[in-house]
């Protein structure tokens, strides 16, 4: 028994495909489902699946041949051998008839055997009396697909390729084609329901039909390919004189009805003008591709994507064809160069075009906040003994977390997800194990205050001046009330809505002066403050990394952060100490139940 491979429907509009590659060769055996060859199509490159298990008898459609939907591509015998040699006879009297025809015309002498001898394939079709449409391969690797929408409805006409369903895999979403003509009968998948490569979607039949004209409509169809093997089966009995005459050609047999089968009954020798007929079509396939090596469309389309010159790419498939694992290399190796002139791009930028301000040459009277930030500066630098501390911080993983949870934080929570609520966070856990940074001194007294809660002043870069909101209790918050109470203290500020309470009350105060792309800053420590924590510019450097493998470079996102603070009350110690800290927080990055990760 012989079952014909045919090429699938591959997706919308999809009318013709190029076979790529052979997985078997002709004679060797193959299991059902198993991958047989590779085709490409102008929209995906995929493995067609053997439909049954058997010897693959015949190759119909050479490499780098071009043929339609629904075209033979080969032949699969499941072994027995003499019933391919004994189509020749059951041939010879529609010879003269399309090679189409033929099974149509027998049809109704086996359709009665055929459900005996083939009941899971031939027992639904007539069965159901309709045609099954089933879920086509749809990319290598891909094995279940989703539908997500029918296009048609139960009781409705279709027509042969007209778009049936929409479906949705891990690689494409492509439309499935009805394979016959008629009435959609039923539907099997219903919308956002997953099935299996191969797994019946519907039942197309058309009313009053007889049940054998299913079969010989389904014959185009991938999912019915094994239905043309029916005549061949019954005929076996009728040849049994012949299969001793020519044991030898029977695998090659089912080449010869196609091309000729009127001479391939006469001598064994007509089996073999039928390959070589075809030889002539391989190398025609060639000349229509670039540098005389065949291109299939999508790897034009993809070397286009990616701007990569065909003409200087080296083919690894067959005959030095181009395959798209050739176009992928090739663009990831100029990617891999392309780094050295990026690099210099920097220096290359044209500078930034700058308009004189209307203040040059002018005497201002100076603002009343602008005085106030002036005398409250000059009151901290004189009545403290200020000096900093600098330590530098890898912040990789943290800004993996943001970018991460970015959309949704902005989605649940409504407010941006910046970096600064982290440092914040940081800063706060730090000052409980560190309360001599988290203090004041009481002049008038001699006493020291060690303040039971975290009220972070943050500074904001507001149109009127450097103004220092306060986030009352910050230790007791997590990364989103952070988020959200930075960002409504930064919006009055800039908005002129600030309240003297907003304004008052820091025990401690963080600066972001990084923003403005400054490495790092000595900040001035504020009035009735022990210090002050200044983030740097966050920068992609090369660093040492420490792993389980030994020591590597690598490339990491990297800052400064500076402690400002009176060495009246902290001592450099206590500063390196808080500092680690803080720096400890923010690599260990354990923030994703926060985020919700």
């Amino acid at each position: 028994m012989s079952v014909s491979v045919t090429l699938p429907a591959l997706g919308e509009s999809v009318t013709e495909g190029t076979v790529t590659r052979w997985l078997k060769a002709e004679g060797e055996r193959v299991e059902a489902d198993e991958p047989l060859l590779e085709v490409s199509t102008d929209k995906v490159d995929t493995e067609i699946p053997a439909p049954a298990s058997g010897v693959l008898s015949a190759i119909k459609v050479a490499e780098d041949e071009t043929v339609e939907v629904g075209a033979e591509l080969a032949v699969i015998d499941d072994g027995s051998g003499a019933p391919a040699a004994a189509e020749a006879p059951a041939a010879e009297a529609p010879a003269q008839e399309a090679p189409a025809a033929a099974p149509a015309q027998e049809a109704p002498a086996p359709a009665a055997e055929a459900p005996a001898q083939e009941a899971p394939a031939a027992a639904p079709a007539g069965g159901a009396s309709g045609t099954d449409v089933t879920l086509p391969a749809l990319g290598e690797s891909v094995t279940e697909g989703t539908v997500t929408r029918w296009l048609k409805e139960v009781g409705e006409e279709v027509t042969e390729d007209e778009p049936l369903l929409e479906v949705s895999t891990d690689k494409v979403d492509t439309e499935i084609p009805a394979p016959v003509s008629g009435v959609l009968l039923e539907i099997v998948v219903a919308e956002d329901e997953t099935a299996e490569v191969g797994a019946k979607l519907a039942v197309i039949g058309a009313p009053g039909a007889a049940p054998a004209a299913a079969p010989a409509e389904a014959a185009p169809a991938p999912a019915a390919a094994p239905a043309p093997a029916a005549p061949a089966a019954p005929a076996a009995p009728a040849p049994a004189p012949a299969a001793p005459a020519a044991p030898a050609p029977a695998p090659a047999a089912p080449a010869a009805p196609a091309p000729a089968p009127a001479q391939a009954a006469p001598a064994p020798a007509a089996p073999a003008p039928a390959p070589a007929a075809q030889a002539p079509a391989a190398p025609a396939a060639p000349s229509s591709g670039d540098e005389g090596a065949y291109v299939t469309p999508l790897v034009r389309k993809l070397a286009a994507e990616n701007g990569v010159d065909l003409g200087a790419v080296k083919g690894t498939g067959v005959g030095g064809r181009i395959r798209k694992q050739d176009v992928v290399a090739a663009a990831e190796a100029a990617k891999a160069a392309a780094p050295a002139p990026a690099a210099a791009a920097p220096a290359a930028k044209a500078a930034p075009k700058l308009e004189a301000s209307p203040l040059r040459g002018q005497t201002v009277k100076m603002t009343r906040m602008r005085k106030v930030i002036g005398d409250n500066m000059m009151k901290a630098l004189h009545s403290q003994a200020q000096l900093t501390s600098v330590l530098e911080v890898d912040i990789t993983k943290l800004m993996k977390l943001r970018n991460q949870a970015k959309e949704s934080f902005a989605a649940r929570e409504g407010v941006k997800l910046s970096p600064m609520p982290f440092f914040v966070k940081a800063a706060a856990q730090a000052l409980k194990a560190h309360p001599v940074v988290n203090a004041r001194i009481n002049e008038d007294e001699g006493t020291i205050t060690y303040f039971d809660s975290e009220n972070i002043g943050i500074a904001v870069d507001a149109e009127k001046g450097l103004m220092t909101p306060v986030i009352k209790g910050a230790g007791d918050l997590n990364i989103a009330g952070i988020a959200k109470k930075t960002a409504e203290l930064a919006g009055k500020a800039r908005g002129g809505g600030l309240t003297p309470d907003d304004m008052s009350g820091a025990t401690f105060t963080v600066s972001n002066t990084g923003s403005r792309g400054a490495l790092f800053d000595t900040v001035i420590v504020p009035p009735n403050q022990a210090a002050i924590l200044g983030i740097g510019a966050t920068v992609k450097r090369p660093a040492v990394i420490e792993t389980a493998e030994g020591t590597v470079i690598g490339v990491r996102d990297m800052t400064y952060l500076s402690l400002s603070y009176d060495h009246r009350l902290v001592d450099g110690a206590d500063a390196a100490r808080y500092l680690t800290t803080v720096k400890a927080i923010l690599e260990a990055g354990e923030f994703e139940v926060e985020l919700g990760l």
